[in-house]
């Protein structure tokens, strides 16, 4: 993990692709994306199903571990209307009854769609910005001189280049100027966005179960 203080808060840069904010006692994802599988499958394209219960199985480790008071989705939680089938709708009430923390859900542009469909499953749902404590909430960037605007929405990561290997890292992407951390997606098949480094923002890179800082222009070989 890599504690980072912003705004006299102290966040927990995790490599699960998560935040923990000791101070609120919250755990923070986004873009877990479930039924994108399914999604898929009924395009005719053959993705695993596996990955949501993988996915729902990473996060439920997660809150055993730091026993949040409240778990904070920042968007995208379902991919679509198409993969809300029964299983997967089963397997999420499953991890949500066991989870011991409320579950808040701002809603992302794949969630708006669904927000008839998602009252049966103990989600919190919230269609705008949130403030906690230092920190503003958000799917999309919405950012604020006054605050920290934690976000989802862009799945960002970094590319490193050199002779031998060419590499796509999940990051944590800092824009300090704009007072802005837009976390890496959380699900496991959901792709990621090339983010391009400025002398104002820092890269916390996910490699295997460890989080590396690369601040401004990382070094290509």
């Amino acid at each position: 993990m890599y504690r980072l203080t912003v705004f006299d808060t102290e966040l927990l840069l995790l490599p699960s692709r998560a935040i923990y904010v000791s101070s609120l006692n919250i755990l923070l994802v986004s873009d877990v994306h479930l039924g994108k599988s399914e999604t898929f499958q009924q395009a005719g394209i053959p993705i695993p199903i596996q990955v949501n219960q993988s996915n729902l199985d990473r996060l439920s480790e997660l809150c055993h571990q730091f026993q949040p008071q409240q778990l904070w989705i920042l968007g995208d939680l379902f991919h679509a209307r198409t993969g809300m089938g029964d299983e997967l709708m089963q397997q999420w009430q499953r991890f949500s009854e066991h989870l011991g923390a409320t579950v808040h859900l701002i809603l992302g542009n794949h969630d708006r769609p669904l927000i008839s469909l998602l009252a049966p499953y103990g989600l919190e749902c919230h269609t705008g910005v949130i403030a906690l404590g230092n920190l503003r909430l958000s799917h999309e960037p919405s950012p604020d001189s006054s605050s920290l605007n934690l976000c989802g929405h862009i799945h960002p990561c970094l590319r490193l280049r050199s002779r031998l290997d060419d590499l796509r890292l999940p990051c944590f992407f800092h824009d300090r100027a704009q007072n802005l951390l837009v976390l890496p997606s959380f699900g496991e098949f959901t792709g990621g966005y090339e983010m391009t480094p400025t002398k104002d923002t820092v890269m916390y890179a996910i490699a295997d179960q460890s989080i590396v800082p690369f601040e401004g222009m990382p070094l290509y070989s």
